[in-house]
């Protein structure tokens, strides 16, 4: 399966941006799909994800603010993140897991103060 994400830039504190995420290739296993980031000198963490049943998880310093849906009908999935504070400035990449966990290539966002 191929991830293409789209929709990084930078925006100051506060601030919105949304993510996409266009999934392609043998996408008809795809158990789960969702969004991790990874911040400098950091270890990549999940940030949002659907489960198998289609539940969406959050992390804790995102659950509020940061929103994640799909669309089926064009294999995508979105990251609406509003309210952005400087430390969810980092490099953030879709995930899909069938047998293993395959990555996009990463959307920069920078947040400033």
């Amino acid at each position: 399966v191929q991830l293409q994400a789209s929709g990084g830039g930078s925006v100051q504190a506060g601030g919105s941006l949304r993510l996409s995420c266009v999934a392609s290739g043998a996408i008809f296993d795809i158990k789960g799909m969702g969004w991790y980031r990874e911040a400098p000198g950091q270890r990549r963490e999940a940030v949002a994800t659907f489960t198998v049943d289609g539940t969406a998880v959050y992390s804790a310093s995102v659950k509020g603010r940061f929103t994640i849906s799909g669309d089926n009908a064009k294999s995508t999935i979105y990251l609406q993140m509003d309210s952005l504070k400087p430390e969810d400035t980092a490099v953030y990449y879709c995930a899909a897991v069938r047998t293993a966990i395959s990555w996009g290539q990463g959307t920069l966002v920078t947040v400033s103060s």
